[in-house]
Order: structure tokens, then C-alpha cells, then sequence
């Protein structure tokens, strides 16, 4: 897949890509192309547009193998973290958009999401299953500040008594610590933070607007002072940039009070490919031909290996290593146990007002 250039008529702050290529459902692509006039062209500032969506169901069904969930949700699509990596651009294309510049400025955020998810949960023959947030884009982006969205979903699995697992970048998570501990209490709710690496630099690059490395330390101490089980995750372990710093990250999880971790190999589904390519070859030219070697090697020689069971860890003897490194170094931090299973046992539908059960 060929890239098409920058647009020349953007001022892009904070962006991970200049390049928006056509999402790979479209029969038509679109490229700036100069008129042939010298006329300097007015440039504009690319900002973030929220859009809304009124889903008429927000639970996802999961038959993964190799993913621990059943159910997951997500209250916004697109990502205005800009993770340059992120395997979730691609879905992007199912709304018409595209996985590039798109997918970071242009967000669907989905505010019914917690009525609809509370219809979902009071019909009959519903069986309690963890519901993953995060899996896909992060529930903590920047919309979230103004949108409360996923406060109000955490409402309402609090008041059902529904347990759920929650993956994030996101510092925000800290807003929430209140609603968080109760759940806590009841074995309701796990929390993730992913830590890609503790390099602030390398992190701006990357993940352009996420909170920066020693922020989501923080939100970890946080969550962990509070009695929230949280997990630190090594993810995505990008080969030659961010692997040197497998244990160092784990390290600093342990010390901030996660009780566990896990990592992912980089995954470069679809249009992430040639985006990541490009943004490696801008930003790391020296070690871009590196890196996507080494990845290569432990995706059979390609980009990326859709194949359930290698997707998430790759295969050959350098990802072996990573996996041993990875072993060791939480086997030594004593972050190589899981964390509690969450209970399903306190799910019940909430009283109305008034004290009374709801009868439908």
C-alpha cells in the first residue's frame, strides 16, 4: 500500500502521521495535488472534531482464543492519543474514514452508551461475563474530560454489580478512583495501564497526546493506593526501540504498586503497516531498517501474522527471548502471578428509586 503526501494545506501539532490514506473499503482515493500556480495557499490548523453515535447495542461479542474476554465496549471510535502504532486504526475504515489523520482527529464518541449498556444488562436470559473497556480505543482519551461517558458506564456496572476489566493510557482514570475502589472492594474491576516506554521523547513521538510515561507511573500508584488491582503492561514491545526497556518498565510498574504485568508484541494489522513504516523512516531513519528486520523475523518474514496465538507474541527464537526476559523479570518483581478473578456473583438488578426493586 503506497501512502499519499502530506496535505501541504495542514499545520499539524501533537499528530502522530501527516498522511491520511484511504480506508481500504473505499473505491476512491483522494491525493493533494499542486495546480501548477506559485500562489502561496492558506494553511489551517487541524483540529479535533467529535461526532456522535447512538448505538443500538454496545456489547461486543469476543470468540477470540487467544484474548481473556467474552464482552468488551468502547465509548468513543478513533483515538485522539495518536498512538502511531495503535492496531485499532483500521476500524476507522468501517465508518468511511480513514486509519491515518482521521483516526486521530476525527472521533465518534457514543454519550447513550451507558443507557444503552443498562438496557442491555436488564434483559432476560443476560449471563454476567467481565466486560473489557479499552480494547480497542481508549475509554481515558481527551473527550473524555468533557464527555464523562465512561464515568457514567462505570455507574452503571457499579450499580448492577457487573464486573469489568479496564485497559488505558489514560492519567483521567485517576478522576474515577472514587467509583473504582468501591467496585475494588466487591472484586468487580481489574485496571491495565499500558507503558510503552519511559523515554518522555520517545513518547511524544509516538504517542503524541497520551500522558507521558512518569504520569502513568503515577496513575498506577494511584490506583494501587486505593486498593484497585492494577496490572502494568509492556505494550506494544516494539523491537529495537522499545525492548531494551522490557525490564526497566516492569521495574518501575512494581515499585509504583502493580501487582502484575504483560506485554504484546507490535502488531501492524491492514493500513498500520506502511503508516508505522512511514512514521519510522521520518523519525528513526537510521534504525528503521532494523527494526522492521527484527520484527519480520518474528512475524514469518512479514509485517504482521494475523494468526491466532502468534498475533499477540510473534515466533522464532527473538521472540522466545523476549518472552524469557519478559519471565524473568517479573518472576523477579513478583509480577508474574494473575491478579484476583473478578466475581460475577454480586450481578443483580439495582434498586429503583425509592429502595424498591425494579420488576422489568
Amino acid at each position: 500500500m503506497s501512502l499519499p503526501p502530506p496535505d501541504p494545506r495542514l499545520r499539524l501539532r501533537a499528530r502522530a502521521t501527516p498522511v491520511n490514506p484511504t480506508g481500504r473499503f473505499e473505491p476512491y482515493a483522494r491525493a493533494p495535488e499542486h495546480d501548477g500556480w506559485d500562489i502561496p495557499e492558506e494553511t489551517r490548523g487541524l483540529k479535533t472534531e467529535i461526532a456522535e453515535e447512538r448505538p443500538r447495542s454496545v456489547i461486543t461479542r469476543n470468540a477470540s482464543p487467544d484474548v481473556p474476554f467474552e464482552q468488551s465496549l468502547n465509548p468513543y471510535r478513533g483515538c485522539e492519543h495518536g498512538c502511531i502504532y495503535c492496531f485499532a486504526r483500521p476500524s476507522h475504515a468501517y465508518l468511511g474514514l480513514s486509519p491515518g489523520l482521521d483516526f486521530e482527529t476525527k472521533i465518534v464518541a457514543r454519550p447513550a452508551a451507558p443507557e444503552v449498556l443498562e438496557r442491555e444488562l436488564g434483559r432476560p436470559g443476560y449471563r454476567p461475563a467481565v466486560l473489557a473497556i479499552g480494547t480497542n480505543t481508549d475509554p481515558y482519551q481527551p473527550a473524555e474530560a468533557r464527555l464523562g461517558i465512561m464515568r457514567r458506564v462505570l455507574e452503571v456496572l457499579e450499580a448492577w454489580g457487573h464486573p469489568v476489566g479496564i485497559v488505558t493510557k489514560g492519567a483521567m482514570i485517576e478522576r474515577d478512583i472514587d467509583i473504582l475502589a468501591r467496585m475494588a472492594a466487591r472484586g468487580l474491576v481489574h485496571v491495565g495501564i499500558s507503558v510503552t516506554t519511559l523515554d518522555a521523547r520517545l513518547c511524544r513521538s509516538m504517542e503524541p497526546r497520551a500522558p507521558t510515561p512518569a504520569r502513568r507511573i503515577a496513575a498506577i500508584a494511584a490506583l494501587a493506593r486505593a486498593g484497585i488491582p492494577v496490572r502494568v503492561m509492556a505494550a506494544p514491545v516494539i523491537p529495537v526501540l522499545t525492548e531494551p526497556e522490557i525490564e526497566s518498565i516492569l521495574a518501575a510498574g512494581a515499585q509504583a504498586g502493580a501487582r502484575a504485568a504483560s506485554w504484546i508484541l507490535l502488531r501492524l494489522p491492514h493500513e498500520v503497516a506502511p503508516i508505522f513504516r512511514d512514521w519510522l523512516a521520518r523519525e528513526h531513519p537510521g534504525r528503521a531498517a532494523h527494526v522492521m528486520t527484527r520484527l519480520r523475523a518474528m512475524r514469518g518474514g512479514a509485517d504482521y501474522d494475523a494468526e491466532w496465538g502468534r498475533r499477540m507474541r510473534g515466533e522464532g527464537p527473538y521472540a522466545q527471548i523476549l518472552a524469557r526476559r519478559f519471565a524473568v523479570a517479573a518472576r523477579r518483581l513478583g509480577l508474574d502471578g494473575q491478579l484476583p478473578p473478578l466475581e460475577t456473583r454480586h450481578f443483580a438488578p439495582p434498586l429503583a428509586r425509592g429502595g424498591q426493586m425494579a420488576l422489568f
